[in-house]
This record gives structure tokens, sequence and C-alpha cells, in this order.
């Protein structure tokens, strides 16, 4: 890569830098260096994986070159680390009620075991109650807040959000995981969500207009998310 191209691709990696915030590393390789082992040219927020100039390739640009020039195609949101070790694209699923049909459960750690190799998926099992109404959206609330995060991007699960195909939906979590490390999705239970839990979210979303056992629609929202990842690899799932 000659001067005049780096010197354009380090001005785009600042100018996407500075599009998509402090969380987005922007890294340029010069993949027609004889020295692969130190193909970073520029690089923007480094500090985020602390990576630097003149450090080699990750493992996601090595398979590339690996498979060659003809079968290269674009990886997205694609699993990777900070410096210190923490995964960086995580999605939290925040649930009320513990499953305990064994059918469901062995589903759910099928797809766990399947969205490993794009991302960390953290399940979170709150207790659901048995009060009234008030009193059992109210204490269901407090357990669900325990576990959301200021930085979390929250997605409600709730019959009057907004509908998305598989395909816009791989291009929401891509968007998100751009520009914020975690996503936050919420589950209520039988009462569904408080109205505070709803006031908080970033996005409603709703798979349909049907009603689902709230149990069974965990099992379906990560089917969705590994269909999303399929999609966003372009690898073949997805029809």
């Amino acid at each position: 890569m000659d001067k005049t191209a780096i010197d354009f691709y380090t001005r785009l990696a600042r100018g996407l830098a500075a599009q998509f915030g402090s969380n987005c590393e922007i890294v340029i390789h010069d993949l027609e260096s004889n020295d692969v082992e130190h193909s970073i040219v520029a690089i923007e927020n480094g500090y985020i994986t602390g990576r630097k100039l003149g450090d080699g390739p990750s493992h996601i640009v090595l398979e590339s070159l690996q498979n060659g020039a003809k079968h290269t195609h674009d990886k997205l949101a694609y699993l990777t680390k900070t410096k210190d070790g923490n995964d960086r694209s995580m999605i939290k699923i925040i649930t009320v009620g513990k499953i305990k049909e064994k059918y469901l459960t062995d589903a759910i750690n099928e797809y766990l075991k399947r969205l490993s190799k794009y991302t960390k998926i953290n399940l979170i099992e709150v207790p659901d109650e048995n009060f009234d109404i008030t009193k059992t959206l109210e204490t269901e609330k407090k357990s669900i807040l325990k576990y959301v995060s200021e930085k979390d991007y929250v997605i409600t699960m709730e019959i009057e959000g907004k509908e998305l195909s598989s395909i816009e939906f791989a291009r929401k979590i891509d968007e998100i995981q751009i520009s914020n490390s975690n996503i936050c999705f919420i589950i209520g239970g039988s009462y569904g969500l408080s109205d505070e839990i709803k006031k908080m979210s970033n996005f409603k979303l709703s798979f349909s207009k049907m009603t689902f056992p709230h149990q069974l629609f965990r099992l379906i929202l990560l089917e969705q998310i590994y269909r999303a990842f399929k999609i966003a690899n372009n690898e073949t799932y997805h029809k």
C-alpha cells in the first residue's frame, strides 16, 4: 500500500471513529506488505484492545489471508477481546422465571453453544413473583434492574414494539455493537414489564402480535440472534 493510500485510509479511520465514538476501534491493515507480522498502518481508539501501529493482524485477518482473495468476504460482529481479556461483544438476556422443561433447556443450551463462536451470551434468570399485578411488576422490576448497566443498549420485548424481519434484526444488532459494548434484551413475565422498565428501553421489539409463553420465547430470541450473526457473516443458514 503506497503512502497516498495509507494517508487516505488513515483519514477515513479518523472520520469513522469520530462518527461512532470512543467505543469503536478502527484498524487499517496493509496486507500487500511483505511484513504481515506488522500489518497495522493506522488505528483509532486502539486502547480498546491494546493494539498500536506496527502490531500484527487479528485471527480474523489471518483466516482471510489463508482463505485467499477469492474467498474473502465481510466479517461482521465477530468476537474480539479488550487488552484485559474481557469480551468486547456481549449480549445479556434478562428473563423472568426459570425454565424447568428439559426439552427447552436442551434447545437453549444448543443455541448458546452455537453462539459462542460469535459473541458471549449472558443468560440471566430472575424470580417470577405471584402477587397482585402491581406488586409483581414492582418486585420483578427491582430484580431486573440489578443486572442492567448504564452502558447497556436495552431492548425490551414488547407486543406493542416494532416488528423487524430477520435481516433487519441482523442489521440492528450489527449497528448497536459498533457503537455500544453490550446489548441487553429484557423478557418480562406473565404480566409483562413495568412502566419504568419500558421507559428506560432504547428499542422496543416485537416478534409478533401473537402471545408466546415467556419460557419458550427466550429460545425463539436465541435462535433469531444466532440467525442474525449467520446473516451478518454471509454464512449459510438463513433462507
